[in-house]
């Protein structure tokens, strides 16, 4: 059997029984219906038989031969196989496209701030965002990698820590300034304070009411407040002077090291329960665009740690 032409004649033989037309077939493949119908011929010819009825003028469909309905399904599990083994290739080349999944909150606040540096070192590699707040399935999707905030257990997943944080509140310059640059529990009795619902659901998500447990501070209502479910959002309500937020350092260091926020409680320590993990399917481990990826997002987390 000569690949090239039968092939297509496999292809064309393929959409067709699946529509049941040589035309619908044909707008499909992008070809006329007599190229279609010339291809099936061709397959028939190899063959020595019929793959489809003909001569019933009476009706609107192809109708299959019973060896040919036979035979569809293992056609059709071929080319299935044919288009994983071209993605497989396709992945494990060190160009092509990287898809990454990370909250729209991380993308914003550290992933995109950094990925030219990602970009001079790997130009080869093309990065595909997926930014997402619900869980994506990694095999379904045809994720590569990802970043998410948790206790590091997500089945199916190999898992790596890319970095601890901790939780402190935040709040604007100018808030700072109209407390006189005095600011204690009392001034956080009086202020509106920025609640992150992005994880409110996840066990172990820091929340206000475990932040004031831990300092010890009495007389705030901490059920009340502006909530949001955005990370970033709550950051950027914090930065215009919407009241108080308690900022994740990951999340919040590039606008605390630029001046746009200012730490409260600085002696006050509030490690985080959760952290930032790198994960991935473990099929693909060792992609050489992945172990890049990988790599790079480990070296710019130590950059963080060290500054």
């Amino acid at each position: 059997m000569k690949a090239p032409v039968h092939l297509n004649a496999l292809r064309a033989f393929e959409a067709s029984a699946r529509h049941q037309s040589f035309s619908a077939a044909a707008e499909e493949l992008n070809v006329t219906p007599a190229a279609v119908g010339q291809l099936v011929r061709t397959l028939e010819d190899w063959l020595g038989s019929p793959l489809f009825h003909r001569g019933n003028s009476g009706r609107s469909r192809l109708q299959l031969t019973d060896a040919a309905l036979r035979a569809l399904p293992d056609i059709r599990a071929g080319f299935d196989r044919l288009a994983l083994g071209l993605e497989i290739l396709r992945e494990g080349s060190a160009s092509g496209v990287l898809t990454v999944t990370v909250s729209p909150a991380f993308a914003a606040k550290w992933l995109l701030p950094r990925i030219d540096r990602f970009q001079l070192q790997c130009p080869e590699t093309d990065v595909r965002l997926d930014t997402s707040l619900k869980p994506v399935d990694f095999y379904a999707q045809r994720i590569d990698i990802g970043v998410r905030y948790g206790n590091g257990h997500w089945q199916g997943l190999l898992a790596e820590k890319l970095m601890d944080e901790e939780v402190f509140p935040v709040c604007s310059p100018m808030l700072l300034e109209r407390h006189a640059r005095q600011f204690g529990a009392a001034e956080l009795a009086t202020e509106t304070l920025l609640h992150d619902l992005s994880m409110d659901e996840r066990a172990g998500f820091p929340s206000w009411e475990s932040w004031v447990m831990h300092a010890g501070i009495d007389g705030v209502a901490t059920r009340r407040g502006m909530k949001i479910n955005n990370s970033a959002a709550v950051l950027q309500a914090a930065i215009d002077g919407h009241g108080v937020a308690l900022a994740r350092s990951v999340m919040a260091r590039d606008d605390l090291a630029a001046g746009r926020l200012v730490r409260l409680f600085p002696a006050i320590e509030f490690p985080s329960p959760l952290a930032y993990f790198v994960v991935f399917r473990p099929d693909c481990a060792d992609l050489p665009k992945l172990q890049a990826f990988r790599q790079w997002l480990q070296q710019e987390a130590g950059l963080q740690s060290e500054s």
